[in-house]
């Protein structure tokens, strides 16, 4: 595994030692244990159904999730959702979804479910190497938005599709587009106040954090200030009308650091 470098193994074993498998063929759960036996103490822990997915996750906290794609019992776009908007410490494990049928529609379903990597079945030792590399030693920022939770979609790259791709990974790693895509997920969060509270305030909560963070790298301290402003204010009982007024105002005060053409676009 891994060519034999022994740190290689060690790094990647010490991020999979609880792996749940959610799948109907009970073969699947088999092959994976045999092929992570190298990792060493590997627990599998094996759910024929999504709904037993869930609830095993809930008790086992899995470092790594394999998902069937669509078998009956199995969903494994709605299982993945599920999980990314959940209360649960698992929430932002790295998930594989499995399937025979890996088209440009599955695979791009995947990424946009919140899915890390994806796997045609049959799957060999390599296949396998090459996804438990990207999930535990490639980490992938997350984005906390409302209508998206998971991995950045811009990093995901599936080597089972060959066809044109729909979004490249670009500058969005430098501080000006970090400042656009948070601003742009603290405008729709601020939509989805009354209609998807918890994950609003939750995405509200960790663009709060990267304004800050960007605010930081690029010594502009009213951001840094209004941005903690922000963070203050998630933290306040959105139930009570003063604490929901001092989050909308918050907002307001940051999108005054959208670019011209982004706000006039907002407006």
């Amino acid at each position: 595994m891994f060519d034999g470098n022994v740190r290689t193994i060690q790094r990647v074993a010490a991020k999979v030692q609880r792996v749940m498998v959610v799948d109907p063929n009970p073969a699947t759960a088999r092959l994976l244990a045999e092929h992570l036996r190298p990792l060493g103490g590997v627990q599998i822990f094996a759910a024929p159904t999504a709904e037993k997915g869930y609830a095993m996750a809930r008790t086992t906290d899995p470092q790594l999730i394999f998902v069937e794609h669509a078998q009956p019992g199995v969903d494994g776009l709605a299982f993945t959702r599920k999980i990314r908007r959940s209360d649960l410490a698992c929430r932002e494990a790295p998930v594989i979804m499995c399937t025979a049928e890996a088209t440009a529609e599955a695979i791009f379903g995947a990424r946009d479910a919140g899915v890390h990597e994806f796997m045609r079945k049959p799957f060999n030792l390599k296949d396998l190497e090459r996804r438990l590399e990207a999930v535990t030693l490639k980490p992938r920022d997350w984005i906390e938005a409302v209508a998206y939770v998971g991995p950045d979609r811009r990093r995901f790259n599936s080597a089972d599709y060959k066809g044109p791709r729909k979004r490249k990974a670009d500058g969005a790693g430098t501080p000006a587009a970090r400042l656009s895509q948070a601003l742009r997920i603290v405008k729709s969060a601020a939509a989805a106040l009354d209609s998807d509270p918890a994950q609003a305030r939750r995405a509200l909560a960790a663009q709060a954090v990267e304004l800050r963070r960007v605010g930081e790298a690029v010594k502009d301290s009213r951001l840094v200030l209004a941005a903690a402003a922000l963070e203050t204010s998630t933290q306040a009982d959105l139930a009570g009308a003063s604490g929901r007024a001092e989050l909308v105002a918050r907002i307001d005060a940051l999108m005054g650091f959208l670019s011209p053409d982004e706000a006039g676009r907002a407006a």
